[in-house]
């Protein structure tokens, strides 16, 4: 008699083939990716792109290198997602007990610390191939970039003031614009970088406030909690103070009257947050601190039309 042939495999119970079956998987899996990287919540890449678009246009008095805008855009986006990715990994104890972060990916287990990782350093790599292209000023200045966007998510449990920190790091690319596009980093620089940090502190309050409450019980420190019920009134304070530093600002780059009418634009703007905030609700703090976008690009559009011959 000959041997009965060996029963062939089964097919998966839905008939399709074993890759077929992965490809859903695989597609969550990649949209938790893009969602630990925030690419779905953009608001943050272009806090960090318009006063970059500052530095250039006016380090190139108006016609900075096409080749240099395009990698500083490209590593704004690639830098702000890897900063996303390491602040996450940071919190990752915290996130779950907060409303607005609990089902981020790694809070809710949905992606690994060690997949978390490779993320943050592939990222950072890809960025930092880009900075090869340009000048050995730059590439020395975005090692103390990359230190400021790892830093800054410790920086909320050292002191009430995690914001100072996140505005150095979002407006490192400003010195970064100088070295690439004229090989210094003049006065004119560090004047925009300390007018960007007063402005970071002034928006990350708003987005602080939003979530006071939950950070006052999880023992996590902002600026919302020190400031208090002066929150407004402080805040008023910086966005003066930030339109004051870029109207110094623009003296020193000799800048003409459209500029200073996107200041202008830009204090409009600043009040109708502050009205947006005046009972505090959590909601309205969180719009507030997204109209920001509308106040970096008045500024740029200042600056841009400025510059026009």
């Amino acid at each position: 008699m000959k041997p009965s042939p060996e029963p062939a495999p089964a097919a998966p119970a839905s008939g399709k083939p074993r890759a077929a079956l992965c490809w859903p998987r695989l597609l969550a899996k990649a949209g938790d990716y893009a969602q630990l990287a925030r690419m779905h919540r953009p608001i943050g890449s272009f806090l960090l792109l318009w006063p970059t678009l500052w530095a250039l246009w006016l380090a190139g008095h108006g016609q900075p290198p096409e080749g240099t805008v395009l990698v500083f855009c490209l590593g704004v986006f690639l830098m702000r997602s890897a900063g996303c990715v390491m602040n996450d990994i940071a919190d990752r104890r915290f996130d779950p007990h907060v409303a607005r972060t609990r089902d981020r990916p790694l809070a809710a287990g949905r992606v690994t610390v060690r997949e978390a990782l490779w993320l943050a350093i592939g990222l950072s790599l890809v960025a930092f191939g880009l900075v090869l292209t340009q000048n050995g000023l730059t590439i020395g200045l975005s090692f103390a970039g990359l230190a400021l966007a790892a830093g800054y998510p410790l920086m909320k449990r050292l002191h009430h003031l995690p914001q100072v920190v996140l505005g150095m790091a979002f407006g490192w690319g400003i010195p970064m614009a100088f070295a690439a596009v004229t090989g210094s980093v003049p006065a004119l620089a560090w004047l925009l970088y300390a007018a960007n940090i007063v402005w970071s502190v002034a928006y990350d309050t708003f987005y602080a406030m939003t979530d006071r409450e939950d950070d006052l019980k999880i023992g996590v420190k902002s600026s919302a909690i020190l400031f208090g019920a002066r929150d407004r009134q402080i805040v008023a304070l910086l966005q003066g103070a930030f339109l004051l530093l870029l109207g110094l600002a623009g003296l020193m780059a000799g800048c003409g009257p459209v500029y200073y009418l996107g200041l202008f634009a830009a204090a409009w703007l600043m009040a109708w947050e502050q009205y947006l905030v005046r009972r505090r609700e959590p909601a309205a703090c969180f719009h507030a601190f997204l109209h920001n976008n509308w106040v970096g690009l008045a500024v740029f559009a200042g600056v841009l039309v400025d510059a026009l011959p």
